[in-house]
């Protein structure tokens, strides 16, 4: 009996025929892409292992070579004739004994912990030996630091002499930079890969393809025991086709070259079972041409198409936590919450979000985080994956990020930041079209990756690199020019602001001191968050020693400031934003002025006597600027330390400009800027208190507190928490939207109102949850 059925299929499949050479060529070359990208893959990775082995090695090398000073340094200082001379104040004949002996020690000092002789020598001194000195005080042990000295670096050591209770002196003694050097220079590395040994943003040794400094942060190690890490830099990865690994590039290579083999070899097979069919036709079948076009069998199979694009989006999927979606952005821990696949999937939701509003270029920048360069990458890829042009400005303040926006005609920027946390968390602050997002707009952005609502590009968007860190100096410096020089103390943290921010006062006409302005990831010294007053210790005292007109303190991203006087007074954002309001409105009479719910009951009566129009709101930066827009406010501060100034400026939140604007406020009056500082009106008031949430969730309890606290014959107000205020004095019970804690502040006119309202306080949040530990 003839074989119509393959008599059918292979008179169907005849048209196909021509398309079978292009079908042949397109999965050859798709073999040859992936077993391509396989290859590339695997050598990367065998790169990188080697590069990351001589990174160990050089770790490993330096930390031994440290114990082996440090050793040498404490039996020195353990020894009976050089504690013999310190007791007896005979600290030079103490520093020739701390030397003698040594190879290639020099400059030996002991010297009183007070360091009286090292701070009168600054500016002309040394401040890395002074920063050294200082450390090994404040520590309580034997510490290393790089430092210059005349026109080279050493190796300082130092460390306190004398008992845990009390320091007699201290000792320091310089040793040849090679002692740490050399590891690095000795270790065998690939030709196209990079090691360096860095203290804070300086690289004390190179070794390797130079180009690859800027993304080595990203493989760097520290050294235990030290302030140093070698970093480590290898040529940016392969392409991976469509997230895909080596091992599956090899499979899909196979699977193409298999497809080839099929395509070309097809015509052969088709040939000759055509023939085999039309010979079974020839002995039996009757059926018509006609007839076998019409049969139901050819009919093709219903198939559902899956665009490349698609498919690629589908492929290595990523764990997302959507507690990292924040109030006010996007927050998490490296390692746990967040890595680069995570921020390549916020980056392409923001992507498609700009899409559907027609925006086609965006700014970013980053901290000085170690985890930065990954995440900013990962944003990057995202970003381009969705078809926006990017234009990276590299390692940038907050500020200077959003300046970026307005600058670049871009409209749209995120930064990479983790803002004041510690050095393990990262994030996005990000602006669409003008607008921060906030609330819904940023866990909408969960459901659009959680949904799969990503658009993908045909084609990928264009990366540009940009320096304007001038431009935004020469911005400001053109704004701003201050009446008499100012003798001003910047405390950046450790944080990104450390060298922008010196560079901005320095252009406006002031005097500046730079003090732990040294970018580290590491934040060494201490957190980079001046709403803590211990943060603001060390600056107070080298605001004292140096007889400095007033001290600067800047977070970790730059947009926000802290500011101490000669006279040692932390003045707290809310009496600076008196200030600021009584200079604008000079300007601008009847003008709104915005303050966020933690602010003084000080200042809306401060604002109304100098013509202004005060409105109270919710904390969050971007929740203010939200407002700002909605109500044309020319100013807005909030207690943790943001000022966003509309009047000469963009309305974004930034610490730097802000400390220009104060600087130029307080040179343009006589007398000292303490006594001006001082005259803003006060009271008895608290800072941040924070306390753990029952249950972790502080919303809830909050809520709870709302509903059932009592207090008879006070105003009330629940825009943000629950804010009770009396004639004499408010307190406050909010939910921080950036971490599980009850977040309070209190305000009086005297200690007596103080101890009243925080005791009723108290005992409202007591009698809803006696487990509540209180400070007050």
């Amino acid at each position: 009996m003839p074989n119509t059925k393959t008599k059918r299929t292979f008179v169907a499949l005849e048209p196909l025929k021509p398309l079978l050479p292009a079908l042949v060529v397109a999965c050859a070359l798709l073999a040859l892409w992936f077993a391509w990208s396989g290859w590339q893959q695997q050598r990367d990775g065998g790169r990188r292992a080697t590069v990351e082995q001589s990174r160990d090695q050089a770790v490993q090398a330096i930390a031994t070579a440290l114990a082996s000073e440090h050793k040498r340094f404490a039996d020195k200082l353990a020894d009976p004739a050089f504690n013999s001379a310190v007791v007896s104040g005979e600290n030079a004949r103490a520093a020739e004994l701390l030397a003698a002996g040594w190879p290639g020690a020099s400059k030996p000092a002991v010297l009183s912990p007070q360091l009286d002789e090292d701070y009168a020598a600054l500016p002309d001194g040394s401040y890395g030996r002074l920063a050294a000195l200082e450390a090994a005080l404040v520590e309580g042990k034997p510490v290393s630091w790089v430092v210059r000295d005349g026109d080279s670096s050493r190796l300082a050591l130092a460390a306190p002499v004398g008992d845990e209770e009390r320091a007699r002196a201290v000792a320091l003694v310089l040793l040849p930079l090679q002692r740490i050097t050399g590891p690095v220079d000795a270790v065998a590395l690939p030709g196209d890969g990079y090691l360096a040994l860095r203290q804070g943003r300086q690289s004390l040794v190179e070794r390797g393809d130079a180009s690859l400094a800027g993304g080595a942060e990203a493989l760097a190690a520290a050294v235990p025991g030290s302030n140093l890490r070698v970093a480590a830099g290898i040529p940016y990865p392969a392409f991976a086709p469509f997230g895909l690994g080596a091992l599956a590039c090899f499979i899909a290579a196979g699977v193409f070259a298999l497809l080839a083999l099929l395509a070309w070899r097809g015509p052969r097979l088709l040939a000759r079972r055509r023939s085999s069919a039309l010979d079974e036709s020839d002995e039996g079948s009757s059926q018509t041409l006609g007839e076998s076009m019409s049969d139901d069998s050819l009919a093709a199979p219903a198939t559902e198409s899956v665009p490349l694009a698609a498919a690629a989006a589908a492929v290595a999927p990523v764990i997302l936590d959507r507690e990292i979606f924040r109030a006010y952005d996007i927050r998490g821990i490296v390692g746990k919450s967040l890595d680069v696949g995570v921020a390549e999937r916020i980056g392409h939701a923001i992507g498609s979000v700009m899409h559907e509003a027609g925006q086609r270029e965006i700014v970013v920048g980053r901290d000085g985080r170690l985890s930065g360069p990954d995440m900013l990458e990962g944003l990057i890829t995202g970003l381009r994956k969705a078809g926006r042009d990017v234009i990276d400005i590299g390692l940038a303040p907050t500020p200077l990020v959003y300046f970026g926006a307005y600058h670049l005609k871009a409209g749209s920027c995120v930064s990479v930041t983790g803002s004041h946390n510690p050095p393990d968390y990262n994030g996005f602050k990000i602006v669409i079209d003008g607008e921060t997002l906030s609330g819904d707009a940023i866990t909408g952005l969960y459901a659009r990756i959680a949904e799969g609502r990503l658009h993908v590009a045909d084609s990928e968007g264009a990366l540009e690199q940009r320096d304007i860190n001038d431009d935004y100096v020469q911005r400001v410096a053109t704004d701003i020019q201050i009446d008499r020089p100012l003798k001003v103390v910047v405390d950046a943290g450790n944080g990104v602001a450390g060298e922008l921010g010196p560079a901005v006062l320095r252009a406006i006409g002031a005097e500046v001191v730079p003090l732990y302005c040294e970018i580290d990831g590491n934040f060494p010294n201490h957190h980079p968050d001046p709403s803590e007053p211990h943060n603001l210790a060390d600056l107070i005292q080298m605001v004292d020693r140096l007889d400095a007109d007033l001290g600067i303190a800047f977070d970790g991203d730059g947009d926000r400031l802290g500011v101490v006087t000669r006279d040692g007074h932390n003045i707290f954002p809310d009496r600076l934003l008196m200030l600021f309001a009584a200079d604008v409105l000079e300007r601008n009479p009847g003008a709104q002025i915005i303050f966020d719910v933690k602010c003084t009951g000080r200042l809306p009566g401060y604002i109304l006597r100098h013509g202004g129009s005060p409105l109270m709101w919710k904390t969050g930066h971007s929740l203010v600027k939200a407002k700002m827009r909605e109500t044309g406010a020319e100013l807005a501060g909030e207690m943790s330390g943001h000022f966003f100034f509309k009047e000469r400026w963009y309305g974004f939140d930034d610490g730097i400009y802000s400390a220009a604007r104060l600087l130029e406020i307080l040179a343009a009056q006589p007398g000292r800027p303490s006594d001006v500082l001082d005259a803003l009106p006060d009271g008895v008031s608290t800072p941040e208190i924070k306390v753990d949430a029952p249950a972790g969730d502080p919303h809830a309890f909050v809520e709870r507190f709302v509903g059932e606290a009592d207090f008879d014959g006070a105003r009330l107000s629940t825009i943000d928490g629950l804010r009770v205020d009396w004639p004499d004095g408010w307190g406050l019970v909010r939910a921080s939207n950036t971490t599980p804690v009850l977040v309070m502040r209190f305000d009086a006119d005297s200690n007596e109102a103080m101890a009243r309202i925080t005791g009723t306080f108290r005992e409202q949040l007591l009698a809803l949850d006696p487990d509540l530990q209180l400070p007050f």
